[in-house]
């Protein structure tokens, strides 16, 4: 007993403090994209040209960004010869609304909080089904991340369970490919009523690399309404927390 105990005062306290402090992300980390257009050059569309999801559009000279088709490859900035483009480390990308993910300067979090009365359900405990619809598993790793003892997702009071007859809503990763479509229907509709919908990566809000393909079906909004998109490929677990913290209004913007 003695020895278990001196173990855990040798590893000290691992849980984040966030979101009371901000954390501490990797060198490498690639947030929002910011776009000055400023330093673009009329009639250059390389960066458009390079990106491998047509994520990017160029209209009058000023590109634009779509989060949730981005994979953060940052082909784009490398691409541009002036500079016009780069990535920050913003990890609190995720919105509401579709159209709110998409990027044409300085990006600015834009997640709300659920409304009072569904607040009032989840907003103490929330219940999440997990669905991966066709997923390569790198957003499913790092949903499962949250659960480490470093982000501890329980202490807010989010739980991933086996059923969806036992959740509140659905944590959906992957593009949606043909043979799971009827598998998630099914599955959203074995959750009760009331229910959020949240989707994880660019697989699940747009296809991602797959998108258009014959045997996916673009994300999950044409199969299920959604209440969450979170951005990224795959998003970093903090993303992907301050996601779900901010629609249960349990961090404050600055």
């Amino acid at each position: 007993m003695i020895d278990v105990l001196l173990a855990r005062l040798s590893q000290k306290h691992r849980t984040i403090s966030y979101p009371a402090r901000e954390p501490t992300l990797p060198d490498r980390f690639r947030g929002a994209p910011v776009v000055d257009s400023g330093k673009c050059v009329y009639g250059c569309s390389s960066c458009a040209d390079a990106c491998p999801t047509d994520a990017l559009h160029v209209t009058e000279g000023k590109p634009g960004i779509d989060m949730g088709r981005c994979l953060f490859c940052s082909d784009c900035s490398e691409a541009c010869p002036s500079g016009a483009l780069s990535f920050s480390k913003e990890y609190r990308l995720a919105a509401r609304q579709r159209d709110d993910l998409w990027v044409r300067g300085d990006f600015q979090p834009r997640v709300r909080a659920l409304d009072d009365n569904l607040l009032k359900l989840f907003g103490r405990s929330l219940k999440l089904r997990q669905v991966s619809a066709g997923g390569c598993n790198g957003c499913e790793s790092d949903v499962n991340v949250l659960g480490t003892i470093v982000f501890d997702l329980a202490r807010f009071g989010i739980q991933i369970v086996a059923s969806p007859r036992h959740a509140d809503g659905l944590l959906i990763t992957g593009p949606v490919t043909e043979n799971m479509k009827l598998a998630l229907q099914k599955t959203y509709d074995a959750v009760p009523s009331p229910k959020i919908v949240l989707v994880v990566g660019a697989c699940a809000i747009s296809g991602g690399p797959f998108v258009d393909h014959p045997e996916i079906h673009n994300g999950a909004a044409g199969v299920v309404p959604v209440d969450l998109y979170i951005p990224g490929c795959p998003p970093h677990p903090m993303t992907i927390l301050d996601g779900l913290l901010g629609l249960l209004g349990k961090v404050f913007r600055r």
